[in-house]
C-alpha cells in the first residue's frame, strides 16, 4: 500500500467513525424510540446531495472523570451547511447517540462557528436539538460554551433567521439559545423543555408532574407559549421548519423569495361580504377571511393553541410573502390579554426585522378586563403591541372588519402608529367602547331621571349606534383611508402591497430601543 492509499484509507476510517457517532447499539436504542439520529435528521433536511459538514473529526479535550477514555469521533454534534429547497442554510443536529449529545466546550466552538458562518454568509442557522445538556464533566467550559452560543444567538437576531428544532430532551440552560432564537418547532412525545426537571420540582416544591405534562410539546403550544409549532415525528419537525423558511428571507439584507401564482390574482370575493355578521355581538372566524384572500387560500398559521385570539402567521399574496396579526372573534371575542399581546407584539418585530410586510385585521372590543389581568401587568405588555408596531417600519397594512375600541384601536395598527393604509369593512365601529356602555357613562343622569328609563335608553343607544357604530366618522378624520366592500379584500391588498415595495422610513439614531418587557 502507498503512503497515498494509507492516507486515503486513515480517512475513510475517520469518516465512518464519525458517521457511527455512539455505535450502532445507541442508534439501534434511538431508533426504537421513533427518533432519527443526527446525520439522518440532517441530510432529510438539506436537498440530496448537498450537505458539507464542517469538524466532522473534532473531539473533546476533557480528562477528568476518566473522559479521556470517552471521546467520539465528532464528539455527538453534526454540523454544517448545504442548500434547503435550493437556498443556502446552515445547521447542526445533537447527537443524543453520543454521549447523550450532551454539550461539551468543543461542540458548543462546532455550533459557534457555523452560526458565525451563517451570520457572514447572511443565511438562515437552524438548531436540530437532542441532547442530555451540559457534560457535566467538564464543569464551567460547558456552561461557557452555553453562553457564547447565547451571546451570538443575541447579537445575530434581526441579522438570519434563527429556527430551533426539539427532536428530544432539551433541558437547564439549554433551553435559552432556543428561546432567543425566532422560532422554537417541537416533536411530539418524544421532546421536552424545562429549565428543571420533574425530580428536581418533586424536591423543592412537593409538586408531582411527568416530563411530558411540564415541558412536552402540548404544554408548550398551548400553555406558556414556548413553542410556536409542532409536529408528529421527526420528519414532520423538519418538514415543517423547510416550509416556515420558504415564507423567510436568507438575512435582514433581503426580502422573502417570490413563489409565482398562476391564478387570477385581482379576484373579487363576494362569499367575503357574508363571513362577518350583522349582529356585531355574533362571533366568526377571522380566518375565513385570511384564508379568503391568500394565494391559493394557504395560510401558515404561527402558535395556533396559544393565546387563540390573537391570530398570527404567513400568507402570500401575489406570490409575496405577508405576515398577518388578526383578532380572533371566535375566541374571548378578539380582545386583547397579556398573552395574546406578547404573541402577536414578537412577531410583528420579527417581520420588521426581516422585511416582510405586516396585514393587520381588526376586529377587538378592548383589552379584558380583571384583577388577573391588571395584576399581571396588562398594562406592560400591552404596551409592547404598541411599541412593535410604532417601530416597525416595514409596509403596513390594516383593514378593521368590525369593532375597533378604546385603546386596543390604538394598539392594533392605528393610522397614528403609521399604518400606511387603513381599509374599513362598511360594518367597521370606532370608539372609545361600545354603543351600551357609553350611554351607560355620558347619560347616566338623565337615564335615573327618565319616565321611561329603558326605552329612553334604547333610543339613546340606537342615536349612539349610529353615529359612531360605522367606519364613516373615521374616514371623515383621514384615520381610514378606503371603505371597501369585504369581496375587495384581495384585490386592495395586493395593490397596496405593489404600492408600498419600494418604501423607506427613517427613524432617529439610537443604540437601540427600550421595548417594555
Amino acid at each position: 500500500m502507498t503512503q497515498y492509499e494509507e492516507a486515503i484509507a486513515r480517512l475513510e476510517k475517520m469518516n465512518q467513525a464519525a458517521e457511527l457517532g455512539g455505535g450502532e447499539a445507541r442508534i439501534e436504542k434511538q431508533h426504537k424510540t421513533g427518533k432519527m439520529t443526527a446525520r439522518e435528521r440532517m441530510l432529510d433536511f438539506f436537498d440530496a446531495g448537498t450537505f458539507e459538514e464542517i469538524d466532522k473529526f473534532v473531539t473533546h479535550r476533557c480528562t477528568d472523570f476518566g473522559m479521556e477514555k470517552k471521546t467520539i469521533v465528532g464528539d455527538g454534534l453534526v454540523s454544517g451547511y448545504g442548500k434547503v429547497n435550493g437556498r443556502l442554510t446552515f445547521a447542526f443536529a445533537q447527537d443524543f447517540t453520543a454521549i447523550g449529545g450532551t454539550l461539551s466546550e468543543t461542540n458548543a466552538q462546532k455550533i459557534c462557528k457555523v452560526l458565525d458562518m451563517a451570520a457572514t454568509a447572511g443565511a438562515p442557522f437552524i438548531g436540530l436539538n437532542d441532547s442530555g445538556g451540559a457534560r457535566i464533566h467538564e464543569g464551567v467550559a460547558s456552561l461557557g460554551g452555553y453562553a457564547e452560543l447565547f451571546y451570538r444567538n443575541t447579537i445575530y437576531s434581526g441579522v438570519v433567521p434563527q429556527i430551533s428544532g426539539i427532536l428530544g430532551p432539551c433541558a437547564g440552560g439549554a433551553v435559552y439559545s432556543p428561546a432567543i432564537m425566532d422560532f422554537v418547532v417541537m416533536t411530539e412525545k418524544t421532546s421536552y423543555m424545562f429549565i428543571t426537571g420533574p425530580n428536581v420540582i418533586k424536591t423543592v416544591t412537593n409538586e408531582e408532574v411527568t416530563q411530558e405534562k411540564l415541558g412536552g410539546a402540548s404544554t408548550h403550544m398551548s400553555v406558556s407559549g414556548v413553542a410556536h409549532l409542532a409536529a408528529k415525528n421527526d420528519q414532520g419537525t423538519i418538514e415543517t421548519i423547510k416550509k416556515l423558511l420558504s415564507y423567510l428571507p436568507q438575512s435582514n439584507r433581503e426580502k422573502a423569495p417570490l413563489f409565482p401564482y398562476d391564478g387570477e390574482v385581482e379576484q373579487v370575493l363576494p362569499e367575503l361580504n357574508e363571513v362577518v355578521p350583522a349582529d356585531p355581538r355574533r362571533p366568526y372566524d377571522i380566518k375565513k377571511i385570511i384564508k379568503g384572500v391568500a394565494d391559493y387560500n394557504e395560510f401558515f398559521e404561527i402558535q395556533p393553541r396559544y393565546a387563540r385570539n390573537m391570530v398570527i402567521g404567513f400568507a402570500r399574496f401575489n406570490g409575496e410573502s405577508v405576515g398577518i396579526v388578526a383578532n380572533q372573534p371566535n375566541f374571548m371575542a378578539g380582545c386583547l390579554d397579556i398573552n395574546a399581546s406578547d404573541k402577536c407584539s414578537r412577531f410583528i418585530r420579527f417581520c420588521d426585522c426581516f422585511n416582510i410586510p405586516i396585514l393587520t385585521f381588526v376586529d377587538v372590543p378592548g383589552f379584558l378586563p380583571g384583577t388577573a389581568q391588571e395584576y399581571g401587568g396588562i398594562i406592560r405588555h400591552g404596551a409592547k403591541i404598541i411599541f412593535a408596531y410604532a417601530e416597525s417600519t416595514v409596509p403596513k397594512i390594516t383593514i378593521t372588519t368590525r369593532k375597533s375600541y378604546g385603546g386596543a384601536y390604538c394598539a392594533m395598527s392605528s393610522k397614528q402608529l403609521r399604518s400606511d393604509i387603513h381599509f374599513a369593512y362598511p360594518t367597521a365601529e370606532f370608539s372609545v367602547m361600545g354603543p351600551d356602555g357609553a350611554v351607560n357613562i355620558v347619560f347616566n343622569k338623565e337615564l335615573k331621571n327618565a319616565e321611561d328609563p329603558i326605552a329612553r335608553r334604547q333610543e339613546l343607544v340606537d342615536d349612539y349606534r349610529q353615529k359612531f357604530a360605522n367606519p364613516y366618522r373615521a374616514a371623515s378624520y383621514g384615520f381610514v383611508d378606503e371603505v371597501i366592500k369585504p369581496e375587495m379584500t384581495r384585490i386592495k391588498i395586493i395593490r397596496a402591497l405593489e404600492m408600498l415595495q419600494d418604501k423607506e422610513q427613517e427613524k432617529p439614531y439610537k443604540k437601540h430601543s427600550n421595548i417594555p418587557l
